[in-house]
């Protein structure tokens, strides 16, 4: 297990740049570092609560296409102010809420966890192995020079971002493309994780919608492991940010 004040350290030098402030004033990041979690494959608790986003994906897009949902049409005009086409490059919840009329994908229970609650709150949610970070959470605008590993054609290789590109990275390079597009390789959730989850937020979605989705994450990823540990903290352009247990 990561000691806590590693965890703590972490998110405490954690940071959004100015730069992706100016592209969105609006932007807020919720992060929860998570220690103690027991992993394991799908099971029936996953399955019901996949099955439950599943049927408030349908309910949700009964009456409109995924691409006028507030908060997808939001991430649709981020990816657009950055130079990236929408309709290639999905952020992450609309990839999802495009397929759960076919049925989410099962992976592993703690996948399958934050995949749901991403559907369940309509919000972009990533996990990632906050143990193979090398140094703290960023997010910027890309040079173009950073690495980012990852898979192409069923191979291994690294690839980099298109200069100003919003990027999370580490002091060893890119993590998630895109802002929530594409996750790499290096970082990817493992059986023997201490994970970092990254909740994206761009209006119209509000502060209390945003706080609702992190403490039904937190609470359900409690009930992981008997002795999980959570830490969290809010990113903002504004005076508000802050960090809690």
């Amino acid at each position: 297990m990561t000691d806590l004040s590693t965890l703590d350290r972490l998110l405490d030098e954690a940071r959004v740049e100015d730069e992706v402030f100016a592209l969105r004033p609006d932007y807020r990041a919720a992060l929860l570092a998570v220690d103690g979690l027991v992993p394991g494959p799908s099971d029936e608790a996953g399955e019901a609560l996949l099955q439950e986003a599943e049927a408030a994906a349908r309910r949700a897009l009964d009456d409109r296409p995924v691409e006028q949902l507030p908060h997808v049409a939001a991430w649709r005009e981020a990816y657009r102010a950055f130079g990236a086409k929408p309709q290639r490059t999905r952020n992450s919840l609309e990839a999802l809420l495009r397929r759960a009329s076919a049925g989410l994908p099962r992976v592993n229970r703690l996948t399958d966890l934050y995949n749901a609650v991403s559907v369940l709150h309509q919000i972009p949610l990533g996990g990632e192995d906050l143990s193979r970070y090398h140094g703290a959470p960023r997010l910027a605008r890309a040079t173009g020079a950073e690495a980012f590993d990852t898979i192409a054609a069923g191979e291994p290789v690294i690839e980099h971002p298109e200069p100003g590109e919003v990027v999370w990275c580490d002091d060893a390079g890119v993590t998630c493309r895109r802002w929530n597009w594409r996750q790499g390789r290096r970082t990817g959730l493992t059986e023997d994780t201490t994970a970092l989850f990254v909740l994206d937020a761009l209006a119209p979605l509000t502060d209390e919608a945003l706080h609702a989705a992190v403490e039904d994450l937190a609470a359900r990823l409690a009930r992981l492991g008997p002795d999980a540990r959570i830490t969290h903290r809010l990113l903002t352009a504004g005076p508000t940010s802050g960090r809690g247990d």
